[in-house]
C-alpha cells in the first residue's frame, strides 16, 4: 500500500481539521447532555410511619422504577454509578385504606431532593397492601458467634444475654414460622478473655414486622484452661439379676481440662463412670468404662484404664 506523503502545510491543516473536529465533538455532546431529560431509575421503597394497629404485607416489590427529570449529566453518571437510593413512602393513610398513592406524596419525597434530581413519576403509582390482624410473639435471642481462641483458653461458662428474649409483631402467619430472633455475627481471633459488648439483632426484613428491643448485651466468659487428673469410682449399671460382681479396679484415672477458676473446686462428685455389665451378656470379657456425666466446659483427655475386670458371682 502506498503511503501518502504530506507536506507540512497539509500535516499543519489536517491537524486543525482534526482538533476542530473534536472541539465541536466535545461541544456537542456537552450540549446534547446539559439538555433537561427525563429517564427511569430502580428505586426501594423504604416505609415509614407504619400502622400499629393494622399488620400489613405489600402485594409488590419493595423496588419499583422512578421517572426522575434531570441532565443528560446525571442520567449518565447515575447509570454508571449503579445508584439505588431509598424512597421514603409514608404509609399513615393505611389507617383506613389498603392502598397508597406515589403521586400524591411527590411533594414530600421530592421537599429535600435538588431541583435536578426530581422525581416526576413511579410505576405503579399505587401501592397495595393486605391486611391481617397485628399480633405479638416473645422468641429467644440466637447468639451467632465465630470465635478462634488462643491456645489454652476457651470458653468457661455459659453464655448469658440481656435480654435473652425479644418481642416480634406482625402478621400472625408471619410469626408463626418465627422461633428465634438472630444476633449479628459476633467474628473474634485469638480471643484470651472475656468478651462483653452490645450486640445488634438482624433487623427486620419486612416492613410491617417490628422488633424489641433492637441489641442485646453479651457475655461470653473466657478462661485459661489446663489439665488435671483425678481419681474416680466405677459404677456398675443394668445388673438386673442383682449379680454379686467385683470390678477390678474400683477406681480409673481420668485426666480432663477445666477453667483455672474452677481448678480448685473440681473432686469425684462432678463426675460418674460407669462399667455396663450388659457387655458380659453379650460375650465381653471386660467392660468398657463410660462416663455419663462431667462438668460443663470440661473435656476429657484420657481414661485410665479405659476397661476393667470383672467377677460374677450367681
Amino acid at each position: 500500500m502506498a503511503i501518502i506523503k504530506l507536506s507540512a502545510i497539509e500535516r499543519r491543516r489536517l491537524s486543525a481539521f482534526v482538533t476542530c473536529l473534536v472541539i465541536a465533538l466535545l461541544a456537542w455532546l456537552f450540549t446534547v447532555l446539559s439538555n433537561p431529560y427525563k429517564y427511569n431509575v430502580k428505586r426501594v421503597l423504604n416505609f415509614k410511619n407504619t400502622p400499629q394497629r393494622r399488620a400489613f404485607h405489600s402485594l409488590q416489590s419493595d423496588t419499583i422504577n422512578a421517572t426522575v427529570q434531570g441532565t443528560g449529566w446525571e442520567m449518565l453518571f447515575t447509570q454508571m454509578a449503579g445508584e439505588n437510593k431509598a424512597v421514603p413512602v409514608d404509609l399513615s393513610t393505611l389507617e383506613n385504606k389498603n392502598y397508597v398513592v406515589l403521586s400524591a406524596q411527590l411533594n414530600q419525597i421530592n421537599d429535600k431532593k435538588d431541583i435536578n434530581h426530581q422525581i416526576v413519576a413511579f410505576t405503579p403509582d399505587t401501592l397495595y397492601f393486605d391486611f391481617s390482624n397485628r399480633l405479638t410473639k416473645r422468641v429467644p435471642v440466637k447468639l451467632i458467634t465465630n470465635l478462634h481462641y488462643q491456645r489454652q483458653f476457651a470458653q468457661s461458662g455459659a453464655i448469658r444475654m440481656r435480654p435473652a428474649y425479644v418481642t416480634i409483631s406482625g402478621p400472625a402467619e408471619v410469626l408463626a414460622k418465627i422461633s428465634s430472633w438472630r444476633t449479628d455475627s459476633v467474628i473474634l481471633n485469638d480471643v484470651s478473655e472475656s468478651f462483653r459488648s452490645r450486640v445488634n439483632l438482624v433487623p427486620s426484613g419486612e416492613g410491617n414486622l417490628n422488633v424489641l428491643p433492637k441489641s442485646v448485651i453479651v457475655n461470653i466468659p473466657v478462661d485459661e484452661f489446663t489439665e488435671k487428673t483425678m481419681q474416680i469410682p466405677v459404677k456398675l449399671i443394668n445388673n438386673h439379676n442383682f449379680y454379686d460382681v467385683k470390678i477390678f479396679p474400683q477406681k480409673v484415672r481420668v485426666t480432663f481440662t477445666t477453667s483455672l477458676k474452677d481448678y480448685p473446686d473440681m473432686n469425684e462428685d462432678d463426675f460418674e463412670a460407669v462399667a455396663d455389665l450388659d457387655q458380659w451378656k453379650q460375650g465381653y470379657r471386660v467392660l468398657t468404662v463410660r462416663l455419663l456425666h462431667l462438668p460443663s466446659y470440661s473435656k476429657i483427655v484420657k481414661i485410665e484404664p479405659q476397661n476393667v475386670d470383672f467377677i460374677v458371682k450367681k
